[in-house]
């Protein structure tokens, strides 16, 4: 503060400095959007992969309730428990 009651304006940094500031939030602000469509595309590749393991588990089960009632002596029916 100055005697008579005003503030010190800081010193605008160089034009370098401030270009590089610059770049720097734009270079980071890119990898960011670059790691967010890469996961993107994972998670995407992983839908098929979740659904076509739920099948099978599925139809693991199905199986296991037809032997089970098979062993029974119920009604062959592969499609109900």
């Amino acid at each position: 503060m100055l005697p008579d009651g005003s503030f010190v304006e800081p010193p605008t940094p160089p034009l370098a400095l401030r270009i590089f500031r610059a770049a720097l939030i734009i270079a980071v602000l890119a990898a960011a959007g670059a790691a967010a469509i890469f996961l993107l595309g994972i998670a995407l590749i992983l839908i098929p992969v979740a659904i076509g393991a739920g099948l099978i588990a599925w139809a693991a089960l199905r199986f296991q309730l037809w032997r089970a009632q098979r062993s029974a002596g119920g009604p062959p029916d592969l499609f109900r428990p």
